[in-house]
């Protein structure tokens, strides 16, 4: 009894402090690993939507001239396509008369875009392909941009008396906003898909370009 009361003694004479302390140096390298070289929580909000703007802007460029591939696959975000989408639902809806002109309606092209992206996205990921759901797309929607611009080339001929001329600008003018959005869907898209599944991925992002087309040059009030 005697000697665990002296064990019991030489224990609790020990000192139980600690240092808690962290050496100079170590957490902050390890917080700066991987972190940006500024601190976005201190940056002005005007700032912070000003870059994101610019941002956006880079991948437009990117998609009227696709030669640089790793920007819209590395910073993908999906508020170009969100814009684009919603502009063309806007210029796209039918009339808001009561007779109905055969337009379509603001939430049936916003189906139509955002549907036709996953269906085309979920094609790609089963045929092998290397990137993930929200970076197709994200590249499907900003590739919308020519068939925008196409959008809105016709509304502005929709202005004018309507002859077989304009109507012929008009098909061609889609028909060149179709064709170069699926072109830069391919450059983006192409190379992270196997060799010889290569035509079966085209085939649907063909498909959805094809039908919004539709949708551009078949709209003429």
């Amino acid at each position: 009894m005697d000697t665990k009361l002296e064990m019991m003694d030489d224990y609790s004479s020990q000192s139980l402090e600690g240092d808690m302390s962290i050496p100079a140096g170590t957490s902050r390298t390890k917080a700066t690993i991987g972190s940006p070289d500024f601190n976005t929580l201190d940056e002005p909000i005007k700032e912070t939507i000003l870059r994101d703007i610019r941002a956006v802007g880079i991948k437009f460029s990117h998609v009227l001239y696709p030669k640089e591939k790793s920007t819209l696959l590395k910073d993908w975000d999906l508020w170009g396509p969100l814009v684009l989408c919603t502009l063309m639902a806007t210029m796209l809806q039918g009339s808001s008369d009561r007779e109905y002109d055969g337009g379509p309606e603001f939430a049936q092209v916003f189906v139509i875009v955002w549907i036709g992206a996953a269906v085309v996205t979920l094609n790609s990921k089963l045929l092998g392909g290397k990137i993930s759901f929200f970076q197709s797309v994200c590249v499907l929607g900003y590739c919308l941009t020519p068939v925008a611009l196409a959008l809105i080339t016709c509304r502005l001929l929709l202005l004018s008396q309507q002859t077989n001329l304009l109507f012929v600008l008009r098909l061609i003018t889609t028909t060149i906003g179709f064709s170069w959005a699926t072109y830069a869907s391919f450059i983006f898209l192409g190379e992270s898909q196997p060799p010889n599944r290569k035509p079966l991925a085209v085939y649907p992002m063909f498909l959805f370009f094809f039908i919004i087309s539709w949708l551009v040059i078949s709209h003429n009030q």
